[in-house]
């Protein structure tokens, strides 16, 4: 099916997008440099397909993150997007006390430092863009994911929120968007076909959605046309709820 895309025109801004070695990540690097923006991704693995600045650090590892916060603080960043995440299918009788710091770690302490990096740059400018990607799991529940992914979703909601009230008079724009089940390499490791042909039972639209089908709702929230939208959470679910 052929779908109209949207030019949209970066110049000039600082775009950091955490987790942009695969997946909605490494599909928003391409986008954003298509773009005309000057593109910095985090990702714990070098990927020499994807251009871009690349910051290596585990976001697992609180402390070499720490480290990494200087740099990040140096680029003057215009446009953070959040999506790096882990994920394991899990139920919560087989989940461990390691397992679960581990998830939050990625999945939210992380963003949690990362924002406070970015953030002082942005205030001073009066300028900045957020984006937070939490899940349909989050709004919800999951067939698949464990408790500690659907609960880290479930916190990140709640964190867009309250940062988007906190930095609002300064212009800066915080919201999240809640993907749900998409093709990605996430997706292709969770999912047998079995449940794949059960989970298309509850899409309305009938089908998964494509990375490019979830990148586009969030560069606009990046664009300046949507400078009056903080504090969303916007589902890019397919009708499932």
């Amino acid at each position: 099916m052929n779908r109209t895309s949207i030019d949209f025109d970066f110049s000039k801004k600082n775009v950091l997008i955490v987790g942009g070695s695969q997946g909605i990540g490494a599909l928003l690097v391409s986008k954003f440099l298509q773009s005309n923006a000057n593109v910095f991704y985090i990702s714990r693995n070098f990927n020499p397909d994807i251009k871009g600045v690349h910051i290596q650090v585990d976001l697992s590892d609180s402390k070499a993150l720490e480290l990494k916060l200087k740099r990040i603080k140096g680029i003057g960043v215009d446009i953070l997007i959040n999506c790096a995440a882990i994920n394991y299918a899990k139920q919560h009788d087989k989940i461990n006390i390691n397992e679960w710091e581990r998830v939050f770690q990625v999945n939210m302490s992380s963003i949690f430092m990362i924002c406070n990096a970015v953030l002082p740059s942005m205030k001073n400018n009066k300028y900045g863009k957020i984006v937070n990607v939490s899940s349909i799991a989050g709004r919800h529940r999951s067939v698949v994911s464990g408790i500690h992914y659907v609960s880290s979703k479930a916190a990140l909601i709640g964190f867009t929120r309250q940062l988007a009230y906190e930095v609002g008079e300064y212009d800066i724009n915080v919201n999240a968007v809640c993907p749900s089940q998409t093709k990605t390499e996430m997706f292709f490791n969770t999912m047998t076909k079995e449940k794949e042909r059960e989970l298309l039972k509850n899409i309305p639209l009938n089908r998964i959605a494509s990375v490019d089908e979830q990148i586009y709702p969030i560069m606009f929230l990046c664009n300046d046309v949507s400078s009056y939208i903080t504090g969303a959470v916007i589902d890019v679910n397919g009708g499932q709820i």
